[in-house]
């Protein structure tokens, strides 16, 4: 009786190491550099600044009327669901409605399931690893449901200023009712202003359906959420104060469509937010009062959406400020200089992370899509 020698797995596996290897320099090459600094064609301008009208006046409302209530704690929180105006700029108006709604409803379940961890007691690792959770579930989420951006990284978000801790039972309801308050006037706002994208709305490309298989979604999920694991839980073993921006900068870069721009995302969200940043610091440093703060990050706002789609790393030069200031409505007592430098090395760790996980998660498509992408841009041709 002879005994068959089963087939070695090294071969396979260093073809599944070679594979990645040439990814990660494919996405590593000078080019990859040079797109990043590239300045875009916006879709519309025009819809740009409705939409970031629409945002800078929710968040301004939220705040407003909270300020103004029984709960002036709760600010940051309404501002939180007031993002929910961010999303749905393209799509036909009944559609827009229902997409505000959603995510509406995932950044109050992101604050409620965060706020929940922290008042039954789970240790800030645990915690941290909700966050990543929230990561994984919302992408799946947009994706599947097909909400468009800014995606799930404004969810993370959500989950992350929400990490603060809570002594009680109530705190959990404040929060959440604050947060869907909050959604609401993002809801009421949209709603009532959205006749005023009727004339660039034909001029814009028609809303399709870019939803991928349900195994390719999970794929993602699941990678993204491993990557904003793997980035919170070292941010938070180095004792940084705010492991969630670590997987925000995650989040946001694996969110790409294709390797090739999530190299992209990672180089300009590592540029924007060092400029970011110092500019917070700035304004942070003249200890500006509670109502030159909401100023500024209606002003960051509406900044942000006109000029993001000409190249992300200039939206990230306004967003960090913005979310910063919003960190500093629920956090009144820290440091402003210590956030600052903090939030550089959170997102470059994030984005660090996030391509090494895109790279070792990626699939074969992935992998071909890259190449294919890369030789046309080395030969002139256009890029698929």
């Amino acid at each position: 009786m002879t005994i068959k020698n089963k087939p070695s797995k090294r071969p396979v596996q260093r073809r599944k190491v070679l594979a990645r290897t040439a990814t990660a320099k494919r996405m590593l090459a000078p080019d990859r550099l040079l797109e990043s600094l590239a300045l875009n064609r916006s879709n519309s301008p025009f819809m740009a600044g409705i939409a970031g009208l629409q945002a800078a006046l929710s968040l301004l409302a939220a705040i407003v009327l909270v300020r103004h209530s029984l709960w002036p704690e709760l600010v940051a929180f309404p501002a939180l669901g007031a993002l929910a105006a961010l999303f749905g700029r393209f799509a036909p108006l009944p559609k827009r409605h229902g997409i505000v709604w959603l995510c509406a409803l995932q950044l109050t379940g992101a604050v409620f399931v965060t706020s929940l961890a922290s008042f039954i007691g789970l240790s800030p690792a645990m915690v941290v690893l909700v966050v990543a959770l929230v990561a994984a579930l919302s992408t799946i989420a947009f994706s599947y449901w097909n909400l468009g951006g800014p995606g799930a990284v404004i969810i993370v978000f959500a989950a992350g200023a929400a990490m603060t801790p809570v002594d009680s039972w109530m705190m959990v309801v404040e929060r959440t009712v604050a947060t869907a308050g909050g959604g609401l006037v993002a809801w009421l706002i949209t709603t009532s202003t959205d006749f005023l994208r009727l004339p660039a709305l034909s001029k814009v490309p028609a809303d399709t359906d870019n939803r991928r298989p349900l195994k390719n979604i999970l794929i993602a999920g699941g990678r993204i959420g491993a990557g904003a694991a793997a980035a919170a839980l070292i941010a938070y073993a180095a004792g940084w104060q705010h492991p969630s921006w670590a997987a925000i900068g995650a989040t946001a870069v694996m969110q790409g469509g294709h390797l090739h721009i999530t190299m992209h995302r990672a180089l300009q969200r590592m540029a924007g937010t060092l400029f970011g940043s110092l500019l917070v610091w700035l304004i942070l440093s003249a200890d500006p009062p509670f109502w030159a703060i909401v100023t500024a990050i209606a002003v960051f706002q509406y900044i942000t959406e006109i000029i993001i789609g000409f190249n992300y790393a200039l939206g990230q030069i306004t967003v960090t400020p913005m979310a910063l200031l919003m960190t500093s409505l629920a956090m009144p007592a820290a440091n402003g200089a210590d956030m600052a430098i903090e939030r550089v090395f959170d997102t470059m760790l994030g984005a660090i992370l996030g391509i090494a996980f895109a790279v070792f998660f990626s699939t074969f498509d992935d992998r071909r899509y890259l190449a294919t992408y890369h030789r046309a841009r080395k030969s002139g041709r256009p890029a698929p």
